[in-house]
C-alpha cells in the first residue's frame, strides 16, 4: 500500500473533510482515504468511449423516432 502527502490545503477544506468525516463516524485520515479510494478507483471515459457506449445502446434499442403528426392523428381518430 503506498502513502500520499497532501500540502497546501486550504483551512476550509480541512474543515469540511473533518465534518465529513464526524457524519460519516471515521477519523479525518480515514474519511480522506475512502474518498480517494472511491475517486481513485473508476475508471473515467472519454467523450469518444461514452459515445460509442451510446451508439451501441442505441442500436440495440432500435428506431425510437415517432412523428407527433401521426401521433396527433391517430389520437383524433380515436
Amino acid at each position: 500500500m503506498s502513502n500520499i502527502l497532501v500540502r497546501g490545503l486550504s483551512e476550509t477544506a480541512i474543515a469540511n473533510l473533518k465534518d465529513r468525516a464526524k457524519k460519516n463516524h471515521r477519523s479525518l485520515q480515514a474519511e480522506v482515504r475512502e474518498i480517494l479510494e472511491r475517486e481513485g478507483s473508476h475508471k473515467r471515459l472519454t467523450s469518444l468511449e461514452a459515445l460509442r457506449i451510446f451508439e451501441e445502446i442505441a442500436e440495440r434499442a432500435g428506431p425510437q423516432t415517432s412523428d407527433a403528426v401521426d401521433l396527433i392523428r391517430e389520437d383524433r381518430d380515436r
